[in-house]
């Protein structure tokens, strides 16, 4: 455990003087002697030296500390019950036990994030003042608490994991489509549904068996209401993030227009319907960012939009695509939100494969990392595992496994995040396997976001190593930190080999079997890593 040692006999310290065999700590050390943590009780600690000299930045005794920074995570999608719940009305427990086991999926792809659906539609998996109960989870339309705080347990149970928790919503969207979903339908809504209250504020799109509501994005009531109920999560839980993906407006039906006549003869100010429905999604970003930043500046705000923002057809700053325009079709202006800095984190969805003619991930990428490039805002992509097995060429493998190996080269790429859980764990044709053996066979840390608040740990002191069969444990001290960074020296440096979050045990899980150098560090919230801990030889 990352605490202080209690030891129930008093330490003796000698001093002895230790080569390792790694040669790079000729040092004085001192020794802690006759330490039995009660954790593993009747079995003796063998020899474990920490050096007496004070931690450093970046360094493991003489050499340099290597660790990978790159986020990796998945989407965990609620609605309709596509990841979670596996359906409508389980029990709490059953409730708890598959969430448990979608940890243990993110913590065997060796990911450090992970961004769970907690309003899919107007709805919310935590006691809301704004929204009733989740039918994705209770199975009910009739608003009433199942006993329990789902997202509370959703956010502790990921940071025991070390996994960054991001609440993803949906802002407008207030129904999903019947038959599963209440549609349009008022009479289905449950007896909290803020759209009943306020019946101007709700747009009914498409025409039809389809449609669902909406709250009007063009009613600055409504606008501020939607970004409280999300606000609220933030203010009330632990959350790393709060996350958007790409529905704003809706995507268009043909023939038909988003039916927002009413709100846009009152609020429109002489400007073109396109425009005024692009400045209220953006009002809505920049507010959203503001907001975050006043409540909580530590959280991060990030968006997954659609991939193209305009081909160059249409605008010289466009991608070289031929797809549909998130700008003209949906009203988000990406490129704005970027150059802006209204967001920490940009995720496009690049769900083509390479050489593909419409939209082709060699060409789009290059065009969101140009974005990107010289800002503060990181760049992840969003990765399309759900579409592996598909005909054509999403029938070959490697297709994630090359466009990982583009994203690495990229120079500007910061990580990935994959769509969906169920297709990670599904690893249709063995694709997942090959690009986490590739590209995540080692653990990372998250990208420092140097536009959140900094403050980096003291160095923490590792004090004594055990071995328990092929692990090696350790009793640490240490304060501050939210997280701890294991490294162990192999030649001209020392690579990570473990994280943990503070207060869990510090363990390597595959220690070499003869005698090994570790160092230990701290980081805080936003990523930044304190001075590394003197070096500890574990034989």
């Amino acid at each position: 455990m990352l605490r202080v040692p209690r030891p129930s006999v008093r330490l003796t310290l000698v001093v002895v003087s230790v080569f390792f065999a790694t040669s790079v700590l000729g040092v004085s050390l001192l020794r802690a002697a006759n330490y039995r943590p009660g954790a593993t009780a009747g079995a003796p600690w063998p020899s474990a030296s920490p050096s007496a000299a004070p931690g450093v930045e970046g360094r493991c005794g003489t050499v340099p500390i290597k660790a990978v920074r790159q986020l990796r995570g998945m989407w965990l999608t609620t609605v309709t019950n596509i990841d979670f719940p596996s359906r409508r009305g389980l029990t709490q427990a059953q409730v708890k036990a598959e969430y448990q086991r979608w940890l243990d999926l993110a913590v065997a792809q060796r990911h450090n994030a992970i961004f769970v659906h907690v309003r899919p539609s107007g709805d919310a998996f935590w006691p809301s003042a704004y929204a009733p109960w989740s039918e994705w989870l209770t199975g009910k339309r009739d608003g009433k608490s199942p006993g329990w705080d789902p997202l509370d347990y959703m956010v502790r149970e990921a940071h025991a994991r070390n996994l960054e928790f991001h609440a993803w919503f949906n802002p407008y969207r207030g129904t999903q489509p019947g038959p599963v979903g209440p549609g349009a339908d008022f009479a289905k809504l449950a007896p909290n549904h803020p759209l009943l209250k306020h019946r101007d504020w709700a747009i009914s799109y498409p025409a039809g068996r389809n449609g669902r509501l909406y709250f009007d994005p063009g009613i600055p009531e409504a606008r501020k209401f939607v970004e409280d109920a999300m606000l609220e999560a933030v203010q009330k839980y632990d959350i790393d993030g709060v996350h958007f993906d790409d529905f704003f407006y809706p995507y268009p039906q043909a023939g038909q227009d988003f039916p927002d006549d009413a709100s846009f003869a009152r609020h429109g100010a002489g400007k073109s319907r396109a425009q005024w429905r692009r400045d209220n999604v953006d009002t809505l970003v920049r507010e959203m960012h503001e907001r975050i930043q006043q409540l909580k500046p530590w959280v991060k705000f990030g968006i997954s939009p659609f991939g193209i923002w305009r081909n160059k057809t249409s605008d010289p700053a466009g991608s070289d695509s031929k797809g549909l325009e998130a700008y003209d079709a949906i009203y988000a202006d990406t490129r704005k939100w970027v150059q802006q800095g209204w967001v920490d984190y940009i995720v496009p969805q690049l769900y083509w494969h390479l050489g593909f003619e419409k939209a082709d991930y060699t060409k789009l990428l290059p065009w969101w990392t140009a974005l990107t490039k010289g800002t503060d805002v990181q760049l992840y992509i969003g990765m399309a595992d759900y579409r592996i097995g598909e005909d054509g060429a999403w029938s070959d493998p490697g297709q994630l496994d090359r466009q990982m190996t583009l994203n690495e080269k990229s120079g500007g790429v910061q990580g990935q995040v994959h769509f969906s859980a169920k297709q990670i764990r599904a690893d249709r044709l063995g694709a997942v396997t090959r690009y986490k053996n590739k590209h995540y066979a080692s653990p990372a840390l998250v990208p420092r976001m140097a536009r959140l608040p900094a403050a980096p740990p003291a160095a923490p002191r590792l004090v004594a190593a055990a071995r328990s069969g092929a692990a090696m444990k350790f009793e640490a001290s240490a304060s501050g930190a939210t997280s701890w960074a294991l490294y162990r020296v192999s030649g001209d440096s020392a690579a990570l080999v473990a994280t943990g979050r503070a207060g869990s045990e510090v363990i390597d899980p595959a220690a070499p079997a003869g005698p090994a150098t570790y160092c230990l560090s701290g980081l805080d919230r936003s990523g930044n890593e304190g001075p590394v801990s003197p070096p500890i030889a574990a034989s």
